[in-house]
């Protein structure tokens, strides 16, 4: 069978746990004939219910030696947040002299 894509390209034939694929080694499209789409439906949800069957819980995560402040809460007295003092006031840094202060100074 002509892939559809690539003019010149005959397409390969592979079985996949039971299913036909047809792909083309050019442009490495795949087709399926009917009824393979449904097959592979099939399994995949076969996979899926086996997978879902009830296993043991994960244990519960345990609690960090650091705790880590949570957001939307306060800072703790002594960490200041950065660029404010202790009072809460915004720090304002040096104001960098221009050319002409530094000449003139």
């Amino acid at each position: 069978m002509k892939c559809p894509v690539c003019p010149d390209a005959t397409l390969v034939m592979s079985d996949r746990q039971g299913v036909e694929i047809d792909y083309c080694p050019q442009c490495r499209g795949v087709w399926l004939d009917r009824g393979e789409l449904d097959k592979i439906i099939e399994r995949s949800q076969q996979q899926l219910s086996a997978a879902s069957a009830p296993q043991m819980a994960p244990p519960p995560p345990q609690p960090s030696h650091h705790a880590q402040p949570q957001q939307g809460y306060p800072q703790q007295q002594g960490y200041p947040q950065h660029g404010y003092d202790k009072h809460g006031d915004k720090q304002y840094g040096k104001r960098r002299k221009s050319f002409w202060e530094e000449i003139f100074d």
